[in-house]
């Protein structure tokens, strides 16, 4: 079965290298621009004309998280997602739907508040306010499900570090600053990072 991913590095699709990484997956990487994904072309693969799409053989399938889920599932034996049933894989669907449905929401309205003071604001605000979810869980654990790596760290750590470095969203998060140094140095995020640069 061979796998390609439609990838450009500043964009969700980031967090789907990085789990295909983390797996050892067989896969190859095709590399977007903007410009590139607006094609009618890649509005095949995607509707949207967005990334990340994931083609294997020669069928696709979009949606980050999604994804992320699909390729945990694809490799039972990585163990990056607990037994189907179990509560820790619902709360692996907790976590990575969280991020996306309440912790991502704010990110964007911060970043792409340009002037709009009042969006960047309600943004800041909704972000650190799902982020104290994460800071609460993330108490005297490193990881969100079962104390191991999982999909999970992998969807919302994603998204929760897009709020650190000079976004200063982090900054009284001891907890989520602290892994998400944790998941910035795997060795699977250190290459995915490398992708592209």
């Amino acid at each position: 079965m061979t796998m390609r991913v439609f990838h450009r590095p500043t964009s969700r699709s980031h967090r789907v290298v990085w789990m295909l990484e983390e797996l050892g997956a067989d896969y190859e990487v095709t590399l977007f621009t903007r410009a590139d994904a607006l094609t009618d072309e890649h509005r095949e693969r995607h509707p949207l004309g967005r990334v990340p799409v994931l083609e294997t053989d020669g069928r696709f399938v979009f949606e980050s998280a999604a994804l992320c889920m699909h390729l945990a599932d694809c490799h039972p034996d990585a163990g990056l997602i607990p037994p189907p049933g179990s509560y820790e894989r619902a709360c692996v669907y907790q976590w990575a739907l969280f991020a996306m449905t309440e912790i991502e929401p704010g990110l964007i309205g911060f970043i792409h508040g340009g002037d709009d003071e009042e969006r960047r604001e309600a943004g800041r605000q909704a972000f650190r306010a799902a982020t104290a979810v994460l800071e609460d869980v993330l108490e005297g654990h490193d990881y969100l499900v079962g104390d191991r790596f999982s999909v999970a760290d992998v969807v919302a750590g994603s998204v929760a570090g897009d709020g650190g470095g000079p976004r200063g969203l982090l900054e009284g998060f001891p907890n989520v600053t602290a892994w998400d140094a944790r998941l910035r140095a795997r060795p699977a995020r250190v290459r995915t990072d490398a992708i592209g640069s």
